[in-house]
């Protein structure tokens, strides 16, 4: 008998450990009570969610609203309206502001703080950086050198167009021309066009200009209008109111820029006080866009190279 409650026993314990042990089993500290089915529509909406929110990221903040003011280099003007509408266009409570009165202008206006962004159709002096203007380059451009539509001297050397300026030569007729004097044509001091022009001939202060003029348009004009006259340009403003001289045989366009066969090119800058990064949230999106495919697009469209 006694033996018989024994057995009795241990199998009423063993019983009790068995259902203990699937009960483990079954929790595993944290219940979940999802079905197949809701589980997969749990990860879909997660998903989902993760890409809205990287969609959105990269997204233009277009609740902005403020104004950004810009100054500067003449050559920029044909590339700044251009980008501006384009921007506006997008960013309709952002006004964006640009007068046109020469690079280094520009550049004392963004040191003076009167302005967001300073132009500079040349690259930054040792100076100006020493003085916090940080050089953001946005495209590249080349000079052209423009003559009237009746001058039949089509091809420059390097050598003779630095004669040219500087006034070692002064009849089209000892370049294989007409016999007719050279009016030499060039940029105010100050203009980004000019200090480039110069600084890539090596002939700074050495140059006899028969005009100064302030403007790139105005450079266009005067030597359109007038016989014997020689000049140079943003090559992005060039029409058939001129020719573009060869230079050493090589046309000015943007291929022979790119591949470097064209010597006279240079940058286009918009300078700011600091990185980019640390201006105000306005500026730090024009930049964005800028650098943004409809950005890169306005870009190219006005035949401006992009940098690399």
């Amino acid at each position: 008998m006694k033996k018989k409650i024994t057995k009795t026993i241990v199998a009423a314990l063993t019983a009790l450990m068995a259902v203990g042990a699937l009960a483990g089993c079954g929790s595993n500290g944290d219940t979940n009570t999802d079905t197949p089915a809701e589980t997969s529509e749990n990860a879909t909406a997660e998903t989902e969610g993760n890409e809205a929110e990287a969609e959105g990221e990269g997204e233009a903040n277009t609740d902005l609203s403020g104004t950004i003011s810009m100054a500067g280099s003449t050559s920029m003007e044909k590339l700044c309206e251009a980008m501006m509408e384009s921007f506006m266009a997008e960013y309709p409570d952002i006004t964006v502001t640009s007068e046109y009165t020469g690079s280094s202008a520009g550049i004392e206006s963004l040191a003076q703080g009167s302005v967001d962004i300073g132009n500079s159709s040349r690259a930054l002096e040792e100076s100006e950086i020493e003085g916090g203007a940080v050089e953001n380059i946005v495209a590249i451009d080349g000079i052209a050198v423009i003559t009237d539509k009746e001058n039949t001297v089509t091809d420059l050397t390097t050598d003779q167009l630095k004669q040219i300026y500087t006034g070692e030569v002064k009849n089209w007729s000892e370049l294989g021309g007409k016999d007719e004097a050279i009016v030499v044509i060039g940029r105010e001091a100050g203009s980004g066009t000019r200090g480039a022009f110069e600084e890539l001939l090596e002939i700074e202060d050495a140059c006899a200009y028969a005009q100064e003029l302030d403007s790139t348009g105005g450079v266009l004009a005067k030597v359109a209008s007038t016989p014997g006259a020689i000049g140079y340009v943003s090559l992005d403003v060039v029409d058939d109111s001129v020719t573009s001289v060869k230079l050493d045989g090589v046309e000015a366009t943007e291929e022979n820029i790119v591949a470097g066969d064209y010597s006279l090119s240079r940058p286009f800058v918009m300078a700011t006080m600091g990185e980019i990064s640390e201006q105000n949230e306005l500026v730090q999106e024009w930049f964005s866009y800028i650098e943004s495919e409809a950005g890169q697009e306005v870009i190219t469209a006005i035949g401006l190279i992009l940098p690399n």
